[in-house]
């Protein structure tokens, strides 16, 4: 499912691109059997590249999977089960290989739910990043339905101050979460090779740089407020992970730089497409905690993703450096430990936003 997204915080949209099938014309997503000797996120990668003309880093964690009605050649009509992974679109290819053969169009999320036939397809698109949740972000608050219903639409200064502060965390926190998106596009454009390196590599210290500014605003903000809407060691530990996760994309791309390193195996690939999905997660988490107690649900669905991606990303981790070793141990030792280098701080990536799963799910028990 090739998708990108547009906007910040609570404006944060996502565009997915269907093509029209060869027989019927209708709207599908990229997609095609097994290829011997790949993955099956590696071959739904391909199949993106041929029938759509993306580029870009497929998370290696299925979204779910929807079955379908396929008829064969043979004129039989067999069920087929497909599995859906989420690839977040680099670069768009002026001509393709099946570019004479189908059309293609990015649509919101709720447009491309439409459009495709298959139930299971459209349930799984809407929990991408459902509107719902997002449209409950932004519920008027209590004191202004208050003033609406009583034609109060302005306090006096001096009764505004007597009322207690709760800070703007939850701008915040989606601030932070902006800072990591856009970090982790550019790390995963630094691994996929496209573009100069130099600017994916300045843009993510840069990014660095403006998530330690909000993480001092947060701290200051934390002392001056009188009421916070959570505990102040939650507030302080969420946006502490949350800083970690950018912390540990600089050090990575550091390691790059100082190494210069230019090529990159495919697990640290697939590692950092985790990582663009797992930051995508935490971006729609983050408004949702404005309202916890109707939102509890959906969180405690995006942690429990978080979760399930960084044992996958484990895996994945495991694998690299096995194969690093065996390729590069004996003969380029130097080569296996700058490698092991790049995949400790992609892991310790995917650890941090562990941590704010798990820190969001302490709120949810605490406040839900």
């Amino acid at each position: 499912m090739p998708y990108r997204t547009d906007g910040t915080g609570t404006d944060l949209s996502v565009r997915v691109l269907l093509v029209t099938s060869r027989g019927s014309g209708r709207w599908v997503v990229p997609k095609g059997n097994g290829i011997a000797g790949l993955t099956s996120h590696a071959a739904a990668a391909i199949e993106a590249e041929e029938e759509a003309g993306v580029h870009g880093l497929v998370c290696p964690v299925p979204l779910g999977t929807y079955r379908y009605r396929k008829r064969k050649g043979s004129g039989a009509s067999l069920m087929v089960d497909v599995e859906v992974f989420p690839l977040a679109v680099t670069d768009e290819l002026a001509t393709w290989k099946e570019a004479g053969q189908r059309e293609r169009c990015w649509f919101s999320l709720a447009e491309a739910a439409e459009r495709v036939d298959e139930a299971d397809l459209r349930e799984l698109m809407r929990s991408f990043a459902p509107n719902e949740f997002q449209a409950a972000t932004r519920r008027t608050g209590m004191l202004a339905q208050v003033a609406h219903k009583s034609r109060i639409f302005q306090m006096s200064a001096w009764f505004q101050r007597l009322l207690p502060k709760t800070g703007n965390f939850f701008e915040l926190f989606e601030a932070h979460a902006q800072t990591i998106v856009s970090g982790a596009d550019a790390l995963a454009r630094l691994l996929q090779g496209t573009g100069n390196p130099a600017d994916h590599i300045r843009e993510v210290i840069e990014r660095e740089n403006d998530g330690d500014q909000i993480i001092r605003e947060t701290l200051r903000t934390v002392r001056e407020t009188f009421l916070t809407p959570f505990d102040r060691s939650a507030i302080t530990s969420l946006i502490g992970s949350m800083d970690d996760a950018i912390d540990e994309m600089q050090a990575a791309v550091q390691a790059v730089d100082l190494y210069e390193v230019r090529e990159f195996e495919q697990e640290m690939k697939d590692m950092a497409a985790i990582i663009i999905d797992a930051a995508r997660l935490v971006a729609e988490a983050m408004p949702l905690l404005r309202d916890v107690g109707r939102n509890g649900t959906r969180l405690h669905e995006l942690t429990e993703r978080l979760v399930r991606m960084e044992n996958h990303a484990d895996d994945i981790h495991r694998q690299g450096l096995k194969r690093a070793f065996k390729e590069h141990g004996e003969k380029a030792t130097i080569k296996f430990i700058v490698a092991r280098e790049v995949y400790k701080h992609l892991e310790q990536i995917v650890d941090a936003f562990e941590d704010v799963a798990n820190e969001i799910d302490g709120i949810v028990i605490d406040h839900a």
